[in-house]
């Protein structure tokens, strides 16, 4: 696709997943740009402040999914206990069934933590937050520690399915972790 068909955004996607394989310091502007479609005078267009900005709009973008699809849906529901299982089901396919990486717990394990970690911060605090206000309004008495240890788990699973390469481990665990969070509401 020619560079003037790709669209901001487009390219936004694509450079997310060269942070998902390479990180952020094997992210380079060559990679960037190969994967983008872009050539690096377009894609300096798009983001001039390089590969720090990309980096920082891509967490944006993932942020932005999380409180449309995720967060806000917990806060707002009159039914908790489905918009848990909803946030169970839109965590399973945001993260392709354990078969994607989550750019954001990956940053956090790095170095790369220290240069984006009020992004990194506000996404978990934010996700348990949002956890723990749907456990409350449905009775838990422990709502904060039951969402940290969802996060968590949610988090672990993640990252043994991929050290195994058993894409199956992550859903399993995320099938387990709702059918246990949401006996202890009933």
């Amino acid at each position: 696709m020619p560079a003037a068909l790709i669209s901001r955004d487009d390219a936004l996607a694509r450079i997310a997943e060269v942070f998902r394989s390479r990180g952020y310091e094997g992210a380079s502007l060559s990679a960037l740009s190969a994967a983008s479609g872009l050539g690096k005078g377009s894609l300096y267009h798009y983001f001039p402040g390089g590969k720090e900005q990309m980096a920082a709009e891509v967490l944006a973008h993932i942020d932005a999914w999380f409180e449309a699809a995720i967060y806000a849906p917990l806060h707002s529901a009159q039914d908790a206990p489905a918009a848990i299982a909803a946030m169970f089901g839109a965590t399973e396919r945001y993260f392709h069934g354990g078969g994607r990486v989550c750019l954001m717990g990956a940053f956090a394990l790095d170095a790369t933590r220290d240069r984006f970690a009020a992004a990194l911060q506000s996404y978990f605090a934010r996700w348990v937050a949002a956890l723990a206000a749907a456990l409350r309004r449905a009775g838990m008495q422990q709502a904060q520690s039951q969402a940290e240890a969802v996060v968590a788990g949610i988090q672990g699973a993640l990252t043994l399915a991929r050290a195994l390469d058993d894409a199956a481990l992550f859903r399993r665990r995320l099938h387990e972790m709702q059918q246990d969070l949401l006996a202890g509401l009933a």
